[in-house]
């Protein structure tokens, strides 16, 4: 079975978009259940602060694939691939969910059947 990491961004905490979800319960939900090796939290992944913070984060991850619960997944794969190639990390392994507009039930949903369509639940 492959380690997976989870990384919620929630675009500042401020946009509407992600206001009828509670970003602790979907946290604490997922890390209680073992879904995942581990469970964190940014607020706003797209900018520099984020790619250094996924660089340091995957310099030391003992994981196989990385799941990023925050906007569009094709935004996300051009957002992080320098992030990513700069530790090694591979792109293919990088799961992205889209998560706007959902509320805190959705996305713990939307979450577990990202982890059960790849196969690696």
């Amino acid at each position: 079975m492959s380690k997976k990491g989870l990384l919620l961004c929630v675009c500042q905490g401020t946009c509407p978009s992600f206001q009828e979800m509670d970003t602790f319960e979907v946290l604490n939900t997922l890390r209680r259940e073992g879904i995942f090796e581990w469970v964190g939290l940014h607020p706003q992944l797209c900018a520099d602060d984020g790619d250094r913070y996924l660089r340091e984060l995957l310099r030391g991850a003992q994981i196989d694939e990385l799941y990023v619960a925050a906007c569009d997944p094709t935004m996300q794969k051009k957002m992080y691939r320098d992030a990513f190639d700069d530790v090694g990390f591979p792109r293919d392994k990088h799961i992205g969910i889209e998560i706007r507009n959902m509320n805190t039930q959705q996305v713990i949903e939307e979450l577990k059947k990202a982890v059960h369509l790849t196969g690696n639940c």
